[in-house]
């Protein structure tokens, strides 16, 4: 490779040799000598003709068409920074600047055969083509390119001249690609690399809403990596792209209606056209001729403003294109500058000539186009007198209102002058070169200037930074434009509508004023390119199988969830403390629920709690009041007593269910409900076996006073309950209750108590329930007492009762919720607390109060003797049948049984003396405070049993 290259170069320095400096390279450039040259490459022409080459002779140099009056705008631009510079008395003093500029028409090819003059010289030591020739002075030696200005052309000469680190500025080359500084180590630019364009795009489509869109680039090194950038920025805004395809100025005409069929048969109705104009032209042409006007156009900077879309023909379709421009600089004097152009003045510009010809339709009369005009080649045109005037003639050369391209030619020739100049000023010691030395101005090279550009920092007049050092990338500024149909002429007018900045504030990047935009047909309404109609509020979107994500169907929001905005992707859950209303739009605080002391429920509830107590306490008030009666003392009136406090408790401990819970009544309702209640039992319990043991006690002994002593009575009552006391405080230590707000319910949050521990509530009632049944057992077993002593049928229903209502209650507890769960427990507690007191104390109330006859001895001391005649005569039938046993087995024993007697004295009172005992043909029953005693004689039924 290195073979072909040395014998390429060595051909060029002799073909440059023989032939002069103005026969090397292209024979058409703008060329003037100077102490150092600079390099340029601008697209004086479009393109090139198509030719097809058969190789049949000697292949010729295509033809360059399509004649670009902004390009040659450009150059003028380059060689005006280039005369100011060297008229300057400030840069670059008594050194002269040169120039060579070739025309790149746009192609890679003839862009190459360009660089290979900036390259020649530049290389000849290194290669030692000396021994060929002696080429010193022959080629001057280029130490800058300005230029070019295709992304895809700018490539392919930052490969060539990157070989040898001549630095190249391009004014217009953005594509991202040549951010690489590792594979376009000499390449720099003065405009922002489209990675920004691509996101600002994104951010304009965003802006309208749109979702559906047609994503058309140029087939090279501009087009793809943009479209590839703006692709991934619609990907991360969720916007869906209908259409994507690759055009180029080269296309076929049959593809390019094919192109146009599937863009007119889309549904989208933005197109997003990342080329230039060259390569958009041809299909903006087939869409012109179609008259598709139902579309918006997005224009990248490559073609906004390019002469060759925006004309006043294709306004019926384009109008309305949204475009994004470099932000306008200002070039003072470059006015005049233009408008001094003339053939006979730039005859260093060999450009200069087909500018006018072109301008003004002529040819001059030495022009090689002439000849071909002649020959019936091209069309004919008249001779052009050299008397025309440049000002009168309207083209896009003049167009110096809003310079962008341009200026930023002239910043990049700046840029280098700046550099030579760092380079002339240098201090030895202080440079940037091998031990701080400095570089000759007079023998300066390549590799030497671009060192400096590296490190070199300027500001242009926009008050841009501009910087070429590895790391960094012009800011981008877009001026966002829209087209307009001028009033006056029909022409394009570029009107400005808003700007992109990369470095504003979040949400403050883009701005646009959507009154100054005019779309297609003179609308001012935005144009709707959605895949689908917007979801209203309430709604959100829903996945339709095998269509893109943009393309769906609008579901109505689930309960408890929302959407106040059109397109909603997701519905927003509402707040655990809130519920979505009827169309979904919003949340609505939830309703707040407990068992409240203002619903007719609670009152209901509260209301019978308190009749309990006032009937308790009522009955506590009778039984203090007829204290001394025999029957509330043969109910034991102590314990009596004790009951109706602990039943005041019961329905008392049911208030504390009523009421927003909080975490102290949480922790307060369960155990007083359950001490309360096991107070209750245990006071039943005791007082039911106590007259139970005596009753069936058939010889009373001091371990029966003893042990039924009244203390005795109050210890096991304390002890029954100290056991439940004890479970309450183990859980409430462990786990205790606390308030707790359910919101798995639709509009309601209800306040409950979290129990902590089902368990520790499971030992309480059933500890409960077990002191019911063994009192239960007792109670039943004295239910044929005297009905005067316990009302031992009573007590037994009492406990029925008290069992359904806590076995109905679990199953019931468990399957309600909310406020009924503190319902059901506070029924439950009334219930049996209600069974308890009717069924225990309400028939001696009525004896006391209505039936006083019955409330005394004598009524108590009948029913209590039929009860011991009936356990004494048991009792004899037993002992007379154990005695006939024993006389018959002995045979001769006989004699009368002994006198038996029966004496009971409950408080420790003597036993009957025998006189009474005599006495006793009849039973003897006297009460003293809390005892009863009881004496009998068996001798009558003795003599009655010996007799049979």
């Amino acid at each position: 490779m290195r073979f072909y290259l040395k014998f390429f170069l060595h051909y060029l320095v002799l073909l440059g040799s023989n032939s002069g400096i103005s026969t090397y390279g292209p024979h058409q450039r703008a060329q003037k000598t100077g102490d150092i040259l600079l390099g340029g490459l601008f697209p004086i022409h479009f393109g090139v003709a198509s030719k097809d080459q058969d190789l049949a002779a000697r292949p010729e140099s295509t033809e360059c068409v399509r004649y670009n009056f902004r390009g040659f705008r450009w150059l003028q631009a380059m060689i005006f920074a280039i005369e100011e510079i060297n008229n300057s008395s400030t840069l670059l003093p008594n050194i002269t600047l040169g120039y060579r500029i070739f025309d790149t028409c746009n192609t890679v090819s003839k862009a190459l055969e360009a660089s290979l003059s900036f390259v020649a010289q530049n290389k000849i030591d290194s290669l030692n083509l000396d021994e060929f020739c002696n080429c010193t002075g022959n080629i001057p030696s280029t130490i800058a390119v300005v230029g070019a200005s295709g992304s895809a052309v700018s490539t392919a000469v930052a490969d060539l001249v990157g070989l040898f680190y001549i630095p190249q500025i391009s004014y217009a080359s953005s594509s991202r690609l040549l951010s690489n500084k590792n594979q376009y180590k000499s390449f720099m630019r003065t405009i922002p690399t489209d990675e920004y364009q691509a996101i600002a795009m994104a951010a304009i489509i965003d802006h309208f809403q749109w979702n559906w869109v047609i994503a058309i680039a140029s087939d090279d090194e501009y087009g793809r990596p943009g479209i590839e950038k703006f692709e991934n920025e619609m990907l991360q805004r969720d916007i869906c792209i209908d259409l994507n395809v690759l055009i180029s100025q080269y296309l076929d005409e049959a593809e390019i209606v094919r192109l146009a069929d599937r863009i007119e048969n889309s549904t989208a109705k933005v197109i997003v056209v990342f080329a230039s104009g060259p390569d958009v032209e041809p299909l903006v042409k087939e869409m012109a001729r179609r008259n598709v006007t139902d579309r918006v156009w997005l224009a990248s900077e490559a073609w906004a403003i390019s002469s060759l879309v925006a004309k006043p023909e294709y306004l019926d379709v384009m109008g309305g294109t949204i475009g994004f421009a470099l932000r306008a600089g200002h070039i003072p004097g470059f006015k005049e500058f233009l408008q001094q152009v003339h053939p006979k003045k730039c005859s260093h510009n060999e450009f200069v000539r087909e500018f006018w010809e072109e301008t003004f339709n002529c040819y001059l009369e030495d022009s090689p186009r002439k000849e071909d005009s002649e020959n019936g080649s091209t069309s004919f045109r008249p001779l052009c007198t050299g008397d025309e005037d440049i000002s009168n003639v309207e083209t896009p050369y003049l167009d110096y209102t809003h310079l962008r391209i341009s200026y930023n030619v002239y910043v990049a020739v700046y840029a280098i002058a700046e550099a030579l100049q760092d380079i002339l000023t240098c201090t030895p010691g202080r440079g940037l070169f091998a031990n701080g030395s400095c570089a000759d101005i007079r023998k300066v090279e390549a590799w030497q200037v671009l060192k400096q550009l590296r490190h070199l920092k300027v500001q242009n007049s926009v008050g841009e930074r501009v910087r070429f050092d590895e790391a960094s990338e012009l800011s981008a500024n877009y001026t966002i434009i829209n087209w307009h149909r001028s009033p006056e002429d029909g022409s394009v007018v570029f009107k400005e509508v808003g700007y992109y900045s990369i470095h504003g504030k979040k949400g403050a990047k883009l701005s646009i004023d959507k009154t100054k935009i005019l779309w297609n047909g003179y609308l001012t309404e935005v144009p709707f390119s959605n895949c689908s109609e917007d979801c209203d509020p309430g709604t959100r979107k829903g996945i339709i199988d095998g269509m893109p994500t943009c393309c769906f169907e609008c579901t109505e929001c689930s309960d408890g969830e929302y959407s106040d905005h059109k397109d909603a992707s997701v519905c927003t859950k509402c707040p655990n403390n809130s519920w979505s209303n009827g169309n979904h739009t919003s949340c609505f605080l939830k309703e707040i629920e407990f068992l409240s002391w203002s619903e007719p429920f609670g009152i209901a509830l509260a209301l019978f709690a308190v009749l309990g107590v006032l009937l308790t306490s009522f009955v506590m008030g009778v039984f203090v009041r007829f204290r001394n009666t025999p029957i509330v003392k043969a109910s034991n009136r102590e314990l009596s007593y004790l009951l109706l406090f602990s039943l005041i408790c019961c329905f008392s401990s049911s208030l504390i269910f009523i009421g927003e819970p909080q975490d102290w009544t949480c922790r307060l309702r369960q155990p007083a409900f359950g001490i309360s209640f096991v107070l209750c039992i245990s006071c039943i319990l005791v007082k039911t076996n106590r007259v139970l043991l005596v009753f069936e006690a058939k010889i009373p002994t001091s371990l029966h006073r003893k042990w039924w002593g009244l203390n005795l009575q109050f210890l096991l009552v304390f002890l029954f309950t100290f056991v439940q006391v004890m479970i309450c405080v183990v859980w409430l230590y462990n786990a205790p209750p606390a308030s707790y707000r359910n919101y798995d319910i639709d509009e309601i949050i209800f306040i409950t108590c979290n129990e902590g521990s089902m368990m520790a509530l499971g030992f309480l009632i059933g500890y409960t329930c077990l002191l019911a049944a063994v009192c239960f057992f007792f109670a039943f077993k004295s239910r044929k007492l005297p009905e005067n002593f316990t009302e031992a049928k009573f007590i037994t229903f009492s406990m029925l009762i008290f069992f359904i209502v806590w076995i109905s209650f679990v199953p019931a507890y468990f399957s309600t919720y909310g406020k009924f769960v503190s319902a059901v427990e506070v029924i439950a507690i009334l219930a049996s607390s209600f069974s308890l007191l009717a069924c225990i104390f309400f028939n001696k109330v009525y004896i006391i109060l209505f039936k006083p006859s019955r409330n005394t001895i004598e009524e108590v001391r009948s029913s209590t003797a039929a009860h011991s005649f009936k356990a004494a005569a048991k009792a004899t039938l037993r002992r007379s049948s154990a005695s006939r046993k024993r006389s018959s087995s002995a045979g001769d024993s006989s004699g009368s049984s002994p006198s038996s007697s029966i004496s009971l004295k409950t408080n420790g009172n003597e036993a009957a003396t025998p006189s009474e005992h005599r006495r006793g043909q009849r039973p003897r029953v006297s009460f003293e405070s809390g005892t009863v005693t009881l004496s009998l004689s068996f001798e009558e039924a003795r003599k009655n049993s010996i007799k049979l």
